[in-house]
């Protein structure tokens, strides 16, 4: 059977799958260079929203506690007798629950 140019066309050597293959490993290492490129940057995103983020609950935490702490001040300058009944009372009610132990 004589050889046609388009079955000729057809055949691979030896030498161009070892050249595909390489070309493959090449981009095979390109693609996972580029992956961890990407990770890495994902990776710095993320701590730098987790940091704001904290960053924020903790400033609205002091606002809070700096508006709770206001209001007690507050409150114990119209009623000094109540605060401190409800104060006694709060250190009754510690004092029985440490003594049981």
């Amino acid at each position: 059977m004589a050889k046609t140019p388009t079955t000729a066309a057809k055949e691979v050597t030896i030498d161009d799958l070892s050249s595909q293959i390489a070309l493959l490993k090449n981009d095979i290492a390109s693609l996972t260079e580029t992956l961890g490129e990407y990770g890495k940057a994902k990776s710095k995103e993320m701590r730098d929203n987790a940091r704001t983020a904290a960053n924020d609950f903790a400033d609205t935490g002091r606002l809070k506690a700096m508006e709770a702490q206001k209001q007690a001040e507050e409150f114990l300058q119209a009623q000094p007798g109540t605060a401190l009944g409800i104060a006694a009372g709060i250190g009754f009610l510690v004092g029985l629950v440490t003594a049981r132990r």
